[in-house]
């Protein structure tokens, strides 16, 4: 049954911007000296008037990136006023309707085999992915024949239990108790959303009263330091940027100078898009991650993997190399926005062993959610 599925699902294959040096720094050693370095004052942030209505959030285009659509919503529709709201129930709508059929079953007396085969062919359609809906079924197997289950809704049950365990407690971000200034990197590959995601963690963490700045050290790909200086200006972060090209362990340096000098308490670093072929790019990264450490040891405090849940299996072979090449400590979630299977979560959790920091839940700056396990099951299982 395996083979069917694998080949039925998976077969086809700011502050303003640092004026530009004279030459652009390409070793450690000029990139390291405190002399090198040329900061200007930045003047402050802007912030919108109050007596002016506030700028709408900036939409998003499919790629996750800034776009040109207008994205408007009433307060008044929003399902988040007045109860909690479950934020992962609309992102989990397609999968919730993969989940039906076998939710029916749930339902019916007793344990059979077919209810097995439903099972089954529900977790690999919904992402979960063959590895890991193999070891969900030997645990769920063995559980129904230690505890002498009987009954679909006792099934149910213990299967939310051993997905629940798979996920694992909340991991919130890490924040340095050693160091004024918390470095978070972020890699992944082109188009998963990560300068997006960037901005939507920075807004995060500006309403928790923290005191943010961004560093444009995506400089290889074509328009990525114009977008993000374009988030930044819109949340009112400070975005420490050079020109395309220009060597993004530079950027990075002259944004710790920055970060430091302004009482900036949490720097969060966009890198290229970055494929495990791309050895130069691969070896930005590691120059990026010396510069850091020569301000603080233990810099960066977390590296976070942009995932793109539409991506399904594909992204999650690409994220295993990023996790062997780059000491990645947890994974952002793009794009869970009804479309994407959820599945993938729990491939994730199974196969890198990480855990998942944030879940990208549509198009809106505010569209971002810490993961939380239990909620995210309990949005799985519910009702239409």
């Amino acid at each position: 049954m395996f083979e069917r599925l694998r080949k039925s699902l998976f077969g086809q294959p700011a502050e303003e911007r640092i004026e530009e040096r004279g030459e652009e720094l390409t070793s450690d050693e000029e990139v390291a000296s405190p002399e090198s370095a040329d900061i200007s004052e930045p003047a402050a942030a802007e912030e919108s008037s109050p007596a002016e209505p506030a700028a709408p959030p900036l939409p998003v285009d499919t790629a996750g990136e800034p776009g040109e659509r207008a994205v408007a919503e009433s307060a008044d529709e929003s399902p988040r006023r007045g109860f909690r709201f479950n934020p992962f129930k609309l992102s989990l709508g397609r999968t919730r309707k993969l989940f039906g059929s076998v939710n029916d079953s749930f339902a019916n007396d007793p344990i059979t085999d077919d209810l097995w085969d439903k099972l089954e062919e529900t977790l690999i359609s919904s992402d979960v992915g063959v590895e890991t809906t193999e070891r969900l079924m030997t645990v769920l197997r063995e559980r129904v024949e230690a505890d002498r289950l009987t009954r679909g809704s006792e099934l149910r049950g213990a299967l939310k239990e051993e997905m629940a365990l798979l996920l694992g407690e909340p991991e919130p971000l890490v924040f340095s108790d050693t160091s004024p200034v918390t470095v978070v990197l972020f890699v992944g590959v082109n188009g998963v959303g990560k300068t997006t995601s960037i901005a939507k963690i920075a807004n995060l963490l500006k309403k928790q009263k923290h005191r943010v700045m961004l560093a444009a050290g995506d400089t290889f790909r074509a328009a990525a330091v114009e977008q993000l200086k374009t988030w930044g200006e819109r949340i009112g972060t400070p975005v420490i940027a050079q020109h395309q090209g220009a060597d993004a362990a530079a950027v990075v340096y002259d944004a710790m100078q920055a970060a430091q000098s302004r009482g900036v308490d949490v720097l969060l670093v966009d890198t290229a898009g970055r494929l495990h072929t791309k050895t130069n790019l691969m070896e930005e990264l590691k120059k990026i991650v010396r510069v850091l450490q020569r301000y603080d040891p233990e810099a960066p405090h977390e590296v976070l993997l942009t995932l793109d849940a539409t991506t399904g299996q594909n992204g999650l072979a690409q994220a295993k190399q990023f996790v062997q090449d780059t000491g990645v400590s947890g994974v952002v979630l793009t794009k869970l926005d009804g479309t994407a299977r959820g599945g993938i979560a729990f491939a994730v959790a199974s196969e890198l062993g990480l855990p998942i920091k944030f879940i990208g839940t549509g198009e809106r700056v505010d569209d971002l959610e810490p993961f939380d396990a239990d909620e995210f099951i309990d949005a799985l299982f519910e009702g239409e």
